[in-house]
């Protein structure tokens, strides 16, 4: 049985509008951390990327941040720049493959701004039970695999 009709799919009760909403509420509030840091929301999640994910090229970040690869290089470039990220282009037999390794600098930076990251999430659910957090947590992540390994984009199952 399907969950939504036309009788009940409302913003306030589709769960993609209400996580859209929840992501660009949060980015709103967190832009002023990643601007004293000197860097931007995407930046920022391109540094977790290779930090947290264990993404070592651009094609990797780009596939977690769901961004175009170019536009990732250019980011990269830019965080290249910083001295935030360096392109490793001896990492094995083909010299075509170029590794991205986090500097000292970009780890600093990345874990700097985790870390204010982690105060004003902690605020948001200061009102929350421990197991709710987790289950929402765990719910969010089943639902990002069913995406994920879902049927393709648009072709209902």
């Amino acid at each position: 049985m399907a969950h939504y009709s036309e009788h009940n799919f409302t913003p306030e009760n589709s769960i993609g509008y209400l996580v859209r909403r929840s992501e660009q509420l949060g980015t709103i509030a967190l832009e002023p951390i990643f601007s004293r840091a000197g860097l931007t929301k995407t930046q920022w999640s391109a540094l977790v990327s290779l930090h947290f994910n264990g993404a070592q090229s651009c094609a990797e970040i780009a596939r977690d941040l769901c961004h175009d690869k170019g536009a990732i290089t250019r980011l990269v470039d830019t965080l290249e720049e910083r001295d935030w990220v360096r392109r490793d282009r001896e990492s094995g037999e083909d010299r075509r493959v170029i590794r991205l390794i986090l500097t000292e600098a970009g780890e600093q930076i990345a874990c700097a701004v985790r870390d204010e990251v982690v105060q004003l999430w902690n605020h948001w659910l200061k009102d929350w039970d421990a197991a709710d957090v987790d289950r929402l947590t765990e719910l969010l992540r089943r639902l990002r695999d069913t995406i994920q390994n879902g049927p393709e984009q648009g072709t209902p199952a």
